[in-house]
């Protein structure tokens, strides 16, 4: 097993806390010198607050960690593609790079919609990789979706009022 996916594997193991919640499974580390520095999992459910993904949660406490708002010299790994609100953030905070497991061509700012991550215009671009345990990643969200789709249908007695993905 390589660097991204050790790393990417602790961002796994972010999501599944998510999932434990009922949140969809997302999940995010911050490294900085080799080590991981700052954990996050999606809570938006959980804390009833659109600002609480991962990835914004990972930021914070990055910068608390580091004592500056710039996260430079930091590569971040994400299970899933950052959105918009989470690739300005990254941005922002001049994260040096992001690792993403799984794409999402529905709200994707890091190519998929968008790829916020690298404007030129902007003073500060992101190097990314993609694709890292994209399998394990695409799969752990395809299942968690699938199985809430399948509690609508029973909990609605068998209408169709399927969660959209």
């Amino acid at each position: 097993m390589n660097q991204e996916e050790k790393f990417m594997k602790a961002a796994i193991r972010e999501a599944r806390k998510a999932e434990k919640l009922e949140e969809v499974p997302i999940g995010c580390v911050i490294v900085y010198e080799g080590k991981i520095i700052a954990r996050g999992y999606n809570r938006r459910n959980t804390d009833k607050n659109t600002l609480a993904h991962a990835e914004l949660l990972a930021i914070k406490k990055a910068s608390k960690k580091l004592g500056d708002w710039r996260l430079e010299g930091c590569t971040m790994y994400v299970t899933l593609e950052p959105c918009q609100m989470c690739a300005g953030a990254i941005v922002q905070a001049r994260m040096d790079k992001v690792v993403i497991g799984s794409m999402n061509p529905k709200a994707g700012c890091a190519g998929s919609v968008l790829n916020l991550l690298q404007i030129s215009a902007f003073n500060h671009q992101v190097e990314l990789e993609k694709g890292v345990l994209g399998e394990e990643c695409s799969t752990m969200l395809s299942d968690f979706f699938r199985t809430l789709r399948a509690q609508k249908r029973k909990n609605s007695g068998g209408q169709h009022n399927v969660a959209k993905e």
